[in-house]
């Protein structure tokens, strides 16, 4: 069955969603319009008010509806830890953790130069900058555990040893309460080479 030009536009709008793919997009637009109107009016003025509202915070560029954000006019924050992530999602995640009192600075993605993301890009002289006059004395890389992540998190720390400034990278391995038959090679040798001593 072909759909009309409005309800196609608004399967597609919804496809772009990460992990929806047609047939979840074309049951979202169906339901919203058939069953519940009023939930598919509210999403739509949630939106906008959002793309309207929610820009960057100028200190370390999470989503924020302030200028400055609330993480970084926190005066309880430690000003000496300054923590790398590749997105305003991943801030939340390690705020939800908890346990992490430190700066954030988020970069955006990392580096991969077949999709054309070099320094520039996601943001490393705004980090460099960030550093400069600020009493940071631990730069924590967060980025992911996969190549690209690996790759941006050794560039950064290369760039960042000259400087004096302790440089780590967060841990990678076997989740606590996993099971060693269950955890994937390349995890398990990753928690291998990371071991550290217990006292």
């Amino acid at each position: 069955m072909a759909f009309s030009p409005l309800i196609r536009q608004m399967v597609d709008a919804l496809r772009g969603l990460p992990g929806v793919g047609p047939k979840t997009a074309q049951r979202m637009a169906l339901h919203l319009l058939e069953r519940d109107r009023p939930a598919a009016a509210h999403l739509a003025q949630a939106l906008q008010a959002a793309i309207d509202g929610v820009g960057y915070c100028t200190r370390c560029r999470t989503l924020s509806e302030t200028e400055i954000c609330s993480l970084c006019s926190d005066p309880r924050r430690d000003d000496s830890l300054l923590c790398v992530l590749q997105s305003p999602a991943d801030v939340w995640a390690v705020e939800q953790a908890g346990g992490y009192q430190g700066r954030y600075f988020v970069l955006k993605g990392h580096l991969s130069p077949l999709d054309g993301m070099g320094p520039e890009e996601i943001g490393v002289p705004a980090l460099l900058d960030c550093l400069e006059g600020r009493a940071v004395t631990e730069v924590i890389l967060a980025t992911n555990p996969t190549v690209e992540g690996e790759a941006t998190a050794h560039y950064i720390a290369g760039l960042l040893r000259p400087r004096g400034i302790k440089v780590s990278r967060i841990a990678h391995g076997v989740p606590l309460g996993g099971e060693l038959e269950y955890i994937d090679g390349g995890t398990l040798a990753h928690a291998l080479a990371g071991r550290t001593q217990i006292l």
